[in-house]
């Protein structure tokens, strides 16, 4: 026995453009049919909860799936799946495509050659996937851009629920983000941490989805935005503080990552405050209460308004 619910959308040419659409979301629960042998034009992510079974790919041999797991079926490979019948499992799908499939697959959000992705706790995915299910009544007017929005994040919280990306990895992308502003070199970074290049490359990449030295220059460039838009400081005196000595070279490499020169960002954004900004990131379920002083009370005696 088992039990399926499933619908599939058809957004516009519009809707294609803002990068990524939904195109459909199902949750499904039991001794469910196999799928396939069968070819996608699109992408599906089927993340499983419960249960177990198998995935074949298109050299027939069989994978075994164990719950919490992820299923990418990427377009133009061919794919055969199921539960175990005697137990089933519990599965929520997501349908969608978009250009920035491609930019997700080169970040190592999509994995194409991973079909099976062990996940250390389905709950974050599946709070997505539950919320598509939610927006996907047909009176929604904000169906399509509602749903492809919530695919960005779906894709970002299954890359943080992979079962591979260990402690010891966030560790040195913690470190990394520490250290970011001194002056060094993806070299030394490595050589802190008992690391070859190489291998702090493989390390954040396998993270982050990105180069150690962009991952640092993204710390580094955000921080100078900071100390640009809240404080007076000189572009050299900001140049130093985020780990380059010299101006002449972070101000080019300011204005080719920012698209603008740092004087301009600073005229642009400029939000200098008594007591400069707070480096303590805000809690948004719980606002800090700002106590706005009492107006001053008028001690003389009431004076009716003059009347026609």
């Amino acid at each position: 026995m088992y039990h399926t619910w499933m619908r599939f959308f058809t957004p516009g040419p519009s809707h294609h453009r803002l990068g990524l659409v939904c195109l459909g979301v199902g949750l499904q629960y039991g001794a469910l049919p196999t799928v396939g042998p069968r070819t996608l034009d699109s992408h599906v992510a089927v993340v499983i909860s419960t249960g177990g079974g198998w995935y074949a790919g298109p050299d027939g041999r069989r994978t075994t799936v164990t719950a919490p797991a992820l299923l990418w079926l990427t377009p133009g490979v061919p794919h055969h799946y199921g539960p175990d019948p005697d137990t089933g499992w519990d599965e929520g799908f997501v349908g969608f495509a978009g250009p920035a499939t491609a930019t997700y697959t080169e970040l190592g959000y999509i994995e194409p050659g991973r079909p099976v992705v062990p996940l250390a706790d389905a709950t974050g995915p599946r709070a997505v996937v539950a919320r598509i299910v939610r927006a996907a009544r047909r009176d929604n007017p904000l169906l399509e851009v509602e749903t492809g929005a919530a695919v960005h994040e779906l894709l970002v919280a299954l890359r943080r629920a992979r079962a591979d990306l260990t402690p010891a990895g966030n560790q040195v992308l913690k470190a990394l983000a520490r250290d970011a502003c001194l002056p060094m070199s993806v070299a030394d970074h490595a050589a802190r941490h008992g690391m070859t290049t190489a291998e702090l490359r493989a390390a954040v990449r396998r993270v982050a989805g990105c180069s150690p030295k962009d991952y640092l220059l993204g710390i580094r460039l955000g921080r100078a935005k900071e100390l640009l838009a809240a404080t007076e400081l000189p572009v050299a005196a900001v140049a130093r503080r985020v780990g380059y000595d010299d101006p002449a070279y972070f101000s080019r490499l300011f204005t080719r990552r920012v698209g603008m020169a740092p004087i301009r960002f600073r005229a642009q954004e400029g939000r200098t405050v008594p007591g400069g900004w707070s480096d303590r990131i805000p809690d948004p379920d719980d606002p800090p209460v700002i106590e706005r002083p009492h107006p001053p009370q008028d001690m003389s005696p009431h004076t009716p308004p003059d009347r026609a």
